[in-house]
């Protein structure tokens, strides 16, 4: 338990930005998963109306420190490809 108030505010700090991470997080993976199970299902038009979101979700994810930037692009990059090579 902490002793300080200094060490007492920054377990609020923790805790506040741990939830605002695992929301953050949350929704990014949803979104890919959406994005995925449109690919797999072969749904053209919904895999082409959930990539913009998701794409603007990934780079919030960069901008905000949840994910790093070489493997948002790696998630663009491959979720692109997939959404556009659907027949």
């Amino acid at each position: 338990m902490a002793n300080h108030k200094s060490a007492e505010k920054r377990v609020r700090q923790t805790t506040k930005r741990n939830a605002i991470n695992r929301s953050n997080r949350s929704k990014l993976r949803t979104s890919i998963k959406k994005l995925r199970a449109a690919v797999a299902a072969n749904d053209k038009s919904g895999a082409a109306e959930l990539l913009t979101p998701t794409v603007s979700l990934i780079d919030k994810a960069v901008n905000k420190g949840i994910i790093h930037k070489n493997t948002a692009a790696r998630y663009k990059s491959r979720l692109t490809k997939h959404a556009n090579n659907l027949s």
